[in-house]
């Protein structure tokens, strides 16, 4: 299992009234995938209007594939980036 750190960024000409319709939708699904442990950590960064999500998955794809079919991915562009533990000291 590979881990990936995934950025999301709002469209231009989001109407986050659509967004916020989807909310509940989201927070549901996002505790679906943490406990099969697709996702781990969802921050957001709201004046910025970023949404990082923690992945875990086999590929980068299959990665895409799991952010994509949230509720809001219709609404953002998404980054994934491997990530790597930093080496250990010593």
């Amino acid at each position: 299992m590979s881990e990936f750190m995934v950025v999301c960024t709002f469209k231009e000409g989001t109407d986050m009234a659509d967004v916020m319709k989807v909310v509940a939708a989201e927070r549901d699904a996002v505790a679906t995938l943490q406990a099969a442990g697709t996702i781990g950590v969802v921050k957001l960064a709201t004046p910025q209007g970023k949404v990082f999500i923690e992945a875990h998955s086999a590929d980068i794809e299959s990665a895409r594939a799991v952010i994509e079919a949230l509720p809001m991915a219709q609404w953002w562009n998404i980054e994934l980036y491997p990530i790597v533990p930093p080496a250990p000291v010593g």
